[in-house]
């Protein structure tokens, strides 16, 4: 059966491409809000936003350990830490040059990073893709082969049914000949003809 094709609407295509923008975009925002009610040169906030930013770094750093890391928490953990510290630096800070030019390398970094997982996804969707036609082609032989044999099978019992038929029609005229004589034709190598009993309607 053939699947329907969906046609995906153009924000729904745009949509994960803007993510990484619009994630650090939002951090900016909150940070510069921050700032404006009253984060500005304070040492406690400044303080605070290390130790988070550094608590999380240093957790994805613990998930990256071992065999069993996992590189979802900790690429979780590492974004974290550097919306905290680009939260932190917009809040703190008392111009925009420098959160801007955070901003700018937090945007640059977070599409680098989702840029290979991108990429990673489409190689994927590809060889999934892939693998379905190879599965569909090949059902699709099997198929082809499955009625060409079922045709070549209901050929060769249409053939014997109309051998069958011709046959016993041709036994029938040849035993109803005056002087048909069965034992003559096996004396001269033919085939014993199976005997068969005419009855005459009065």
């Amino acid at each position: 059966m053939n699947e329907p094709v969906v046609a995906r609407h153009w924000l729904a295509l745009a949509a994960p491409k803007a993510t990484p923008a619009v994630a650090t975009s939002t951090v900016l925002i909150l940070g510069r809000i921050w700032n404006a009610n009253g984060a500005e040169h304070s040492v406690g906030n400044a303080a605070l936003m290390v130790v988070l930013a550094t608590g999380a770094a240093a957790a994805g750093a613990l998930a990256t350990v071992g065999r069993a890391g996992d590189s979802l928490i900790a690429g979780t953990a590492f974004a974290t830490s550097g919306a905290l510290v680009l939260a932190g630096v917009a809040g703190y800070s008392d111009g925009l040059s420098l959160p801007l030019l955070l901003w700018a390398l937090a945007t640059v970094v977070a599409y680098t990073l989702a840029a290979r997982t991108w990429r990673t996804d489409r190689r994927e969707a590809a060889a999934h893709e892939r693998h379905l036609g190879e599965r569909r082609q090949e059902h699709a032989h099997v198929e082809r082969v499955e009625a060409l044999r079922a045709g070549a099978q209901i050929e060769v019992a249409r053939e014997s049914a109309a051998y069958a038929t011709a046959l016993a029609q041709a036994i029938t005229a040849r035993a109803a000949l005056p002087g048909f004589d069965t034992a003559e034709l096996t004396r001269a190598g033919l085939p014993e003809l199976p005997a068969i009993e005419i009855t005459k309607e009065s």
